[in-house]
């Protein structure tokens, strides 16, 4: 049996209990979960095993694809632009990337490529997954191209591109790749555990994933109009994550890794920004920019996914009646997650941040029965109720 490891105050001992239980049922095969309060870090746990045989345990410095919660980190690149003054969420696209004006996307905002509402969800012609690993000559393909709906009146979620059109943007105004930028002006300074791609020297840390075994179409799950246009273009080989392609390349959408301590020491500047009880922790936004978070651009219906989403800058954050309304509280909650399960929650009214990264993935769009379980169990020792 494989022990959880790790450390956890009293006050959220449950969390521990319920990780070690879905280790021994296996729900869970190996997972990692971190929550950070009020700049102190009260669970960093970590169990079960790395590899699907479950004789490698899982170990402190385990590292895991955690798919689309890697957009969580492309966004804070672009916010940190903004609040550096290089670049506002309103400006239009064009002004840094002049041929995307073209067919319709003349005033595309930034803030648009943030949100998921630029009309350019994802790729017009086929597209291989080796060819999206290039980032510059395939965002080059999304320039020419018409929006699929008018920018700014709903999203539709940009699954393999939202890296694309960003880096593009950081590329130009800083002369630096995303992978790069997130290199050295995040996971670096922070000492934090995360990369775009994967390191030949790191590749051993990594943790194998299961393909999802669904019985049945996911809860949160009613394709949209566009799902097939945005999500299945391209498709994804089911060897992927071994291809030399994918681990030295660029996807800001997708080939992230790390695991909950890492996500969390950089989220959790978020979640803290401007807050007095952070400490010596480095600050990479202001205040006024997280503020920038939560103002909403959308709220309805998601065109590719075909759920409820409220998207603000950058993030989707909590709305009434979402698609998270049965296992995250209301308030001032920004997040993202992964397909499997992979999730990040930044509870900036309550100064919380919850990580979480698993290699057993689940058919759920976002989060998972444990992850739902274990925020039940946070929510519970903070004294905040969910419905």
């Amino acid at each position: 049996m494989a022990e959880v490891h790790g450390k956890c105050t009293p006050q959220f001992e449950k969390v521990r209990s319920l990780l070690q239980q879905f280790v021994n049922s296996g729900e869970e095969i190996g997972a990692c979960i971190a929550v950070n309060l009020d700049g102190e870090d009260v669970v960093d746990l970590w169990g079960g095993y790395a590899d699907l045989e479950t004789k490698q345990p899982w170990a402190e410095d385990t590292i895991v694809g955690v798919a689309s919660s890697s957009k969580s980190f492309s966004s804070l690149a672009a916010l940190m632009l903004v609040d550096s003054g290089a670049i506002s969420v309103y400006d239009k696209v064009s002004k840094y990337w002049p041929e995307f004006a073209t067919n319709g996307k003349e005033n595309v905002e930034i803030r648009h490529l943030l949100s998921h509402t630029s009309g350019v969800a994802g790729w017009d012609d086929k597209i291989t997954m080796d060819e999206i690993c290039d980032p510059i000559p395939s965002a080059a393909k999304l320039a020419p191209q018409a929006p699929w709906w008018e920018p700014g009146t709903a999203s539709a979620y940009h699954a393999w591109n939202f890296g694309h059109l960003l880096s593009e943007i950081i590329r130009r105004v800083t002369r630096m790749s995303l992978k790069q930028f997130i290199t050295e002006k995040i996971a670096t300074p922070l000492g934090a555990d995360f990369q775009l791609g994967i390191l030949e020297k790191d590749a051993p840390r990594v943790a194998s994933l299961t393909m999802p075994v669904s019985t049945g179409p996911a809860p949160d799950f009613k394709p949209g109009p566009l799902f097939l246009k945005a999500i299945a273009n391209p498709m994804m080989p089911p060897d992927v994550g071994k291809r030399p392609a994918w681990r030295q390349g660029e996807i800001g959408a997708s080939n992230g890794y790390s695991n909950a301590h890492a996500m969390n020491q950089i989220l959790s500047t978020i979640t803290l920004a401007g807050h007095e009880g952070t400490g010596e922790r480095k600050q990479l936004l202001s205040k006024s920019t997280v503020d920038l978070i939560f103002e909403e651009q959308s709220q309805g219906t998601d065109l590719a996914i075909g759920t409820p989403i409220r998207f603000g800058i950058g993030y989707a954050i909590k709305g009434d009646g979402d698609w998270v309304d049965d296992w995250m509280p209301a308030g001032d909650i920004a997040y993202w997650g992964g397909s499997g399960g992979s999730l990040s929650i930044m509870d900036v009214g309550r100064k919380v941040t919850i990580t979480y990264a698993m290699n057993k993935r689940s058919p759920s769009l976002i989060g998972n029965t444990a992850s739902r379980a274990y925020i039940g169990a946070i929510y519970e020792a903070l004294g905040v109720k969910i419905r």
